[in-house]
């Protein structure tokens, strides 16, 4: 994404290496999956042996640092998307 003056810098700093919308949807969606990810589903599922090797994060501050994270991604996403910005593939 190119800069110029009215792309406001949260979402120039979110997209400043994504040229396509749908590059940006994979970033977006594989946030997301990565803080369903960050659960700690082990705490969640007492005597689930196999949530200890499969989930290996134990306590929230994963997931509560993936919150907003993901959030910003997805506001960078439709500020791009209601102002037109993606660039034009030839």
């Amino acid at each position: 994404m190119k800069k110029d003056e009215n792309i406001p810098v949260w979402v120039f700093l979110a997209f400043s290496s994504i040229n396509t919308r749908k590059a940006a949807l994979w970033l977006v969606w594989s946030c997301f999956v990565f803080t369903v990810y960050c659960m700690p589903w082990s705490a969640l599922l007492p005597g689930q042996e196999w949530a200890k090797v499969v989930f290996i994060v134990e306590d929230w501050s994963w997931f509560v640092m993936m919150i907003p994270l993901t959030a910003w991604y997805w506001m960078s996403l439709r500020w791009v998307d209601r102002n037109s910005r993606w660039e034009k593939s030839a």
